[in-house]
Parts: structure tokens; sequence; C-alpha cells
């Protein structure tokens, strides 16, 4: 049984998180849901109706979750990272929005679409 790692900085947990979501179907999954999600809130935010509010875990979790265990096979980080799997999240959200996250992978693990055992570039 492999024991966790313990990052000191969202900058070191970063590759980690990028290399947990090397599909890029993966990733799609995950800004669908990232996207349901922030319009969960703010639909709860403009009609004042909390319920809205219920959908965001629902969609994020919802989409992300199917990504690691259907097309990654692999665990969320959230479930040992919470806080910085969400940052990561982010992240991976607003790079996707500007056209960057595939140059991200390909800049940490030298594809677009590495292999789950791809070590990092030395350029990381």
């Amino acid at each position: 049984m492999a024991t966790e790692k313990e990052f000191q900085t969202f900058e070191e947990f970063w590759p980690f998180y990028l290399g947990e979501h090397r599909d890029p179907l993966c990733r799609k999954l995950h800004f669908v849901g990232t996207s349901l999600a922030l319009a969960s809130l703010g639909a709860a935010a403009v009609t004042g109706n909390p319920l809205f509010a219920l959908g965001a875990p629902i969609a994020g979790y919802g989409f992300a979750w199917y990504g690691h265990f259907i097309v990654e096979r692999n665990r969320p980080a959230t479930f040992t990272y919470p806080l910085w799997s969400l940052r990561g999240d982010f992240r991976m959200f607003k790079l996707t929005l500007q056209g960057k996250l595939d140059a991200e992978v390909t800049r940490l693990y030298g594809s677009s679409r590495p292999s789950a055992d791809a070590p990092l570039q030395a350029n990381s």
C-alpha cells in the first residue's frame, strides 16, 4: 500500500493533481462539472433559492468523479487533498477557458495525452 505524498505548497501539488487528469475526456468532464456548479451557485444567488446551491456539489463532483472512476480509473485527489484539489480544479477551469490547459499538460508531461506512468519533464 503506497503512502500519500505530503506536499508543502500548492505549486508542488499542481503537477501531481494535473497528472491525475491525464485523459482529455476527464479534463473536459471536470470543466462541464465546474461550469454547472458555478451556474448552480449563480442561479441560487440570482433567484434567492438555496435549492439551486445544492446542485453545485452534485454537478461538480458527479462529472469529476465519473471522469476519475470510469475514464481515468483512479481515485479522486479530493479524498486526500480536498482544498488543494478544489484550487486545482479552478486552475484547470481557468486554463481551459484561456485555451492553455493542453499546453500546461505538455509542459509538465511532454504530451497533451501522456500515459499514466509518464514522468515529469525536466522543465517543470
